[in-house]
């Protein structure tokens, strides 16, 4: 039966309806998450957005609270972090530079709403750990954190020992890439996940077969490197054609395509405002009240000190998005096995490698057991219901409708652990039939996100940085924690399923919000001055909220207080020089100004003093868990 509300038995508090305005985007995030699982949201006057972090609170029943501190810079590092500050530090500006053609923000707020994310799905756990007998009632995050984790993949392609990746922002054309522009100036994203089609398409638009080859190998990079550097014949021939001719060859081929298309666009959907309602999961249940005499008894006791040790996970994923909810569900403790086909995932050995592994695929994959399974055969169905039997959460990414063909549907498997947690991290959610691969760009583009990023950062097309694949991921990772205390609170197996659109729908739901309502909400706030400025040595990320913090800025390094902040802002290039970005940090920082070093080389990340401890040096720097518990 549909459960629409798992959680509608706990509460969160401390979330208030102004308060910090670094903490701004967060907190809306956390209520917009919070009611769509059911919780109701309370203002408690101790739990407000005060100073360095923001605290609140997750009720459930019959237990005490689990507390969280969400702060800027992890373990209580000084200085204001703000989303703009905060992607200027960890990498994602660099990431997104790369084929944007500079290091700037992504123009959504990506951090803030991760951050919230993770800050819920820590609290969740704890929960789950609490009711399995653990003591733990207080967790922490951080904006850091989060920011690190979603570039973990390429850090590790920065750092690998054989043949590390030094791609710079700027480094790639941002003409050469996807998205294509038709000659009735339609911008569009194509996507294969097969050569065959690809050449198909190309051979008919009239494209050498060299400039083919050498552009899937482009094409292939956008996952992997954030860049797509395509021969520029591709992007001319199909300037030459009209959109619809471009949409009838890709029908004939079997390449996908879909027009960048506007948030206002997307908001006149049928299901667009059902789905910024519902949140990015959907949770059904099939109640077995027979085989638990109360809900505890059916989680197993905890056997270690982190939320979900004790707890079986079997994951069949493919790519970032499922692979990296499995990864956020083994940091919180559980055993997740793995489950690849026989030989092993061919993305084990692309480069750059890492002991014997790709350090990228190793940064998703390395707290995991494999199985090599045949999933087609009848062999490989028996030993998935094996593993099965003894799991709590079953995790897959497959296509639309190949659990069925599989015979590994919830249903299916419902009947060998009435208990499960069915858990499906797609493209489209329940919804579907959109008739397009669920990857990240396509879902980028039809979302109205590749839009938006381009409007900000004065590209023609979204971020080759896989924005939904890591935000889906986590929100995949946190519907299965919800899952799993829904569980705990009434016995039964619970299918969750969650969504790439889902995941756009919630970075930008404040933006569909403000289109349903235009008169109902007041302008977003925005800095005064934020900018990003080259030093004596090294490029520095100011944000200013407002006239006075601009003016601190100008007393500290030696300009007019009373300067306009544009006419600041013209000024401050060459005031910089004087000093290194680290030296002006040292000033800036106690003066309550927002700013940090802003790196383009994610290979000097981990030599970054106040993100030290999110890092671990192995044969490549390896992101640390972005909770702890206490």
């Amino acid at each position: 039966m549909s459960l629409p509300l798992p959680l509608s038995l706990c509460s969160l508090a401390g979330l208030p309806q102004t308060g910090a305005p670094a903490f701004s985007a967060a907190v809306a995030s956390l209520r917009y998450q919070g009611q769509a699982l059911g919780m109701s949201l309370t203002e408690a006057a101790m739990l407000q957005a005060t100073g360095p972090t923001l605290a609140l609170a997750l009720h459930t029943p019959g237990a005490p609270p689990i507390a969280c501190d969400i702060g800027g810079w992890p373990d209580g590092q000084p200085g204001i972090a703000t989303e703009f500050t905060v992607q200027a530090a960890c990498g994602l500006m660099s990431v997104h530079g790369r084929a944007s053609g500079r290091m700037q923000p992504l123009g959504v707020n990506y951090v803030s709403m991760l951050t919230a994310t993770l800050a819920l799905q820590g609290m969740l756990a704890a929960a789950v750990g609490q009711r399995r007998g653990l003591p733990a009632t207080q967790v922490s995050t951080s904006f850091a954190s989060a920011a690190l984790l979603a570039v973990g993949q390429y850090i590790a392609g920065a750092t690998a020992p054989e043949a590390p990746e030094k791609i710079l922002p700027g480094g790639a054309s941002t003409a050469d890439r996807p998205p294509f522009v038709s000659a009735d100036g339609v911008t569009f994203e194509l996507e294969t996940l097969d050569a065959q089609p690809w050449r198909a398409f190309w051979s008919e638009i009239g494209v050498e077969m060299d400039s083919v080859g050498k552009g899937w190998n482009g094409f292939l990079l956008r996952y992997a490197k954030a860049i797509a550097p395509l021969p520029p014949a591709l992007s001319a021939a199909l300037a030459r054609l009209p959109y619809a001719q471009v949409a009838t060859i890709c029908a004939r081929t079997g390449v996908s395509i879909c027009p960048v298309r506007a948030l206002e666009e997307r908001s006149r959907d049928p299901d667009a405002g059902s789905l910024l309602r519902q949140g990015p999961w959907a949770f059904t249940r099939e109640d077995d009240a027979a085989r638990y005499a109360t809900p505890d008894s059916a989680l197993s006791p905890s056997t270690g000190t982190l939320p979900l040790s004790g707890l079986t996970v079997v994951e069949s994923c493919r790519r970032i998005q499922g692979p990296l909810a499995g990864h956020l569900l083994a940091l919180l403790g559980a055993t997740v096995v793995r489950i690849e086909p026989p030989g092993g995932d061919p993305l084990r050995g692309m480069p750059p490698m890492a002991g014997g592994v790709s350090a990228r695929f190793d940064a998703l994959n390395r707290l995991k057991s494999v199985r090599e399974i045949d999933i087609k055969s009848a062999q490989g169905r028996a030993e998935i219901h094996a593993l099965v039997r003894q799991a709590d959460v079953f995790l897959h990414n497959w296509a639309p409708g190949k659990a069925a063909e599989l015979r590994l549907d919830a249903m299916d498997l419902r009947r060998i652990n009435p208990a499960l947690v069915y858990a499906y991290a797609g493209g489209w959610g329940v919804a579907g039939g959109h008739n397009l691969p669920g990857t990240d760009f396509m879902v980028q583009a039809y979302s109205g996100v590749a839009h938006r990023i381009a409007r900000a950062s004065g590209t023609r097309g979204g971020s080759l940085f896989t924005v939904l694949d890591v935000l889906g991921g986590a929100v995949a990772a946190q519907g299965v924690a919800a899952a799993l205390l829904s569980r705990t609170l009434q016995a039964g197996g619970i299918r969750m399923e969650s969504s790439l659109l889902g995941a756009a729908t919630m970075l930008c739901a404040d933006d569909f919000d403000a289109l349903s309502h235009p008169n109902d909400l007041p302008p977003s706030p925005s800095g005064v001055l934020v900018a990003i400025y080259p030093t004596q040595q090294g490029w520095l990320a100011i944000d200013c909220p407002d006239a006075q913090t601009a003016a601190v800025l100008a007393r500290v390094v030696g300009l007019d207080a009373a300067l306009e902040p544009a006419r600041l802002h013209a000024h401050l290039t060459q005031a910089l020089q004087a000093k290194t970005a680290h030296q002006w940090l040292a000033l800036l920082e106690p003066c309550g100004v927002a700013a940090a070093i802003a790196l383009e080389d994610l290979s000097e990340l981990h030599g970054q003093p106040r993100l030290a401890s999110c890092f671990t040096d192995d044969a490549y720097t390896r992101i640390n868990s972005p909770w702890r518990f206490q």
